[in-house]
């Protein structure tokens, strides 16, 4: 429900800026601006939906000899006891664990294009086990929430973006990033787990701390290493580990003497099925997104802001990485185009720059994320998925803000 508040209120607000724009100061343009960006992001939802084609049809193909060579499995008894907690609608040994452990690995390493057809795949799986088709389950929301709170330890792109600037550290950032994604993470996930009454245990905190613990490991690994390797060590891990995956996906079906090619063209036929079917979800999301954008309402709340935060004699050297924050649970591409934007203007080194990077870092995109998971499997009624990942979004910015002022300042 609050999903299509939202999306209402992106048309709405675009429509009273625009309105308000040509009656106070006379701008007439403003409205092809407008109507042209809603053109411009029609067909960019496409272009994305175009693009995710191929991926999806690799990776789904890829799953599919996972799923019957019982590569899929194997995982889901890996992480049985922590999933059964978090998920305890999804009986243990099911496909969905599996693919929701294989997606947020790859989420974990920064590997998107891998992420997004393990994430359908997972949705899928779930969906056969709900019972209203059109309602997302407790264990599709907590899934979301997940991925929308961007628990991501190699930000390989955000580095190399930093590199092309000109940064003279472009992995100076990677730290704050990492705290200020494990901390969104946390705070989506016991948010959660209240939420849906999970009771924490002894089990689920071994986990958790397990999981803290391996992120300070990788903090105080990365942190010993010259800063001119960060960047190539974290790609390198990053990508063998994924073909890795391939090979032992493909072994496994070998071993256990299935036709491996035929079971790729069968999981492929889905990636391309699932491509076509995101695409009205992402029209609809990405539309309200441009128009809200275009008519200056982004803009106009920013340096709103940035009075009162001088009106109360605080710090504004970050404001300028606001746009950045308020647009990355709205779209990946616009919130990166800000990010670079603010580097461009102020130098890759700035201290805004860093803020904007730790801030672009810290969450993923949820808004894109909403439309195409629940999309995928036909989900209309998303019930409070919304709600908790913007709060995971919020968390994050916060924390990225903070670090960087820890770090940078």
């Amino acid at each position: 429900m609050i999903l299509n508040y939202i999306w209402i209120a992106f048309f709405a607000i675009a429509f009273l800026m625009a309105m308000g724009k040509t009656i106070f100061y006379g701008d007439l343009i403003i409205w092809s601006a407008v109507i042209n960006s809603s053109f411009d992001q029609a067909a960019f939802a496409f272009e994305i939906s175009l693009g995710l084609t191929g991926v999806l049809t690799l990776w789904l193909g890829i799953m599919k000899i996972g799923e019957r060579a019982g590569v899929i499995q194997f995982f889901g008894r890996l992480i049985a006891p922590l999933f059964t907690r978090l998920f305890p609608g999804i009986p243990k040994g099911h496909p969905a664990l599996g693919a929701i452990f294989m997606n947020i690995s790859a989420n974990m390493l920064g590997l998107d294009n891998a992420a997004t057809p393990m994430g359908l795949k997972a949705m899928q799986e779930m969906q056969k086990l709900n019972p209203k088709k059109d309602t997302a389950t407790d264990a599709m929301i907590m899934f979301l929430v997940l991925n929308a709170s961007g628990l991501c330890l190699v930000p390989i792109s955000i580095m190399m973006y930093r590199a092309q600037g000109g940064a003279a550290n472009p992995t100076d950032v990677f730290i704050p990033i990492l705290i200020a994604t494990a901390v969104a993470t946390l705070v989506g996930l016991l948010a959660l787990c209240i939420k849906q009454r999970i009771r924490m245990d002894r089990v689920l905190w071994t986990w958790l701390g397990g999981i803290a613990a391996a992120v300070a490991l990788i903090v105080w690994f990365f942190a010993s290493l010259p800063s001119d390797k960060v960047q190539s060590y974290s790609t390198f891990g990053a990508n063998v580990i994924l073909f890795t995956v391939i090979i032992a996906f493909i072994g496994a079906g070998v071993k256990k003497k299935i036709n491996v090619y035929d079971t790729f063209i069968d999981g492929a036929k889905e990636g391309f099925k699932t491509a076509v079917m995101i695409i009205p979800y992402l029209v609809a999301i990405l539309v309200g997104i441009g128009m809200f954008r275009a008519s200056g309402a982004l803009d106009a709340f920013t340096g709103w802001v940035e009075q009162m935060v001088a009106w109360c004699g605080g710090d504004t050297q970050w404001v300028g990485a606001l746009p950045t924050m308020l647009m990355k649970p709205l779209s990946g591409s616009g919130s990166c185009a800000l990010m670079l934007d603010v580097m461009k203007a102020n130098g890759a080194d700035a201290f805004v720059s860093k803020v904007a990077a730790a801030v672009r870092g810290s969450t993923d995109t949820t808004f894109y994320i909403l439309a195409v998971y629940f999309g995928s499997v036909g989900v209309m009624k998303t019930r409070y998925a919304a709600g908790f990942a913007l709060l995971a979004d919020i968390t994050g910015a916060i924390a990225a803000v903070i670090t960087a002022y820890f770090f940078f300042t």
